[in-house]
């Protein structure tokens, strides 16, 4: 296994909310990545060491992680891949203070089941949304974090029942208003 940095690249797997439910589907939008980030609600130790047996994984303990298997994963972590500094939570909102103002580039945040990938000011939030049971109608997805010399740049993977992970529609570029005649 690659470890983090050691390259000019580095593929970041995002998942959270799996709640004991670890996908095929997310399996295969994680496989290849260089390292993967599990943002709280686990569910269980299982599902930890499926994901070690693509690549490492740092872990944070969500808000229904509980019991002996999770006592010993840490509520956040803040960690260096490659130039990039990021910061795992399983809730944005416990967030104390601007991010930035620690050298932190990306958060990387869980708890709400709707995927986010924002700018906020100097640093990059990133939420994968839900990968386990599916949340009101909202997508079920993972998330890609690329992290290289330039930067960070996030990627929200939709996960799909009918034979694995699509690529989210890019949102279109916003147009100026024509003007009438």
């Amino acid at each position: 296994m690659r470890r983090p940095g050691t390259r000019a690249r580095t593929i970041v797997g995002v998942i959270s909310d799996t709640h004991g439910l670890l996908r095929p589907e997310a399996l295969a939008a994680l496989a290849g990545v260089d390292v993967i980030v599990h943002a709280g609600d686990i569910g269980s130790a299982a599902i930890l060491d499926a994901l070690r047996a693509i690549a490492p994984v740092i872990a944070v303990r969500g808000n229904n992680d509980r019991g002996a298997w999770a006592a010993s994963i840490p509520e956040t972590v803040t960690v260096d891949v490659g130039a990039v500094r990021l910061h795992v939570v399983h809730d944005v909102n416990t967030l104390r203070g601007d991010p930035a103002e620690r050298g932190v580039d990306v958060v990387i945040a869980g708890h709400s089941p709707r995927p986010t990938a924002e700018r906020r000011g100097k640093w990059l939030l990133l939420n994968p949304g839900s990968a386990g049971p599916r949340r009101f109608s909202l997508p079920i997805a993972v998330a890609h974090l690329r992290v290289g010399p330039g930067g960070a740049r996030a990627r929200i993977v939709t996960l799909h029942a009918d034979g694995g992970p699509r690529r989210a529609p890019q949102a279109p570029r916003a147009r100026k208003p024509r003007r009438a005649p």
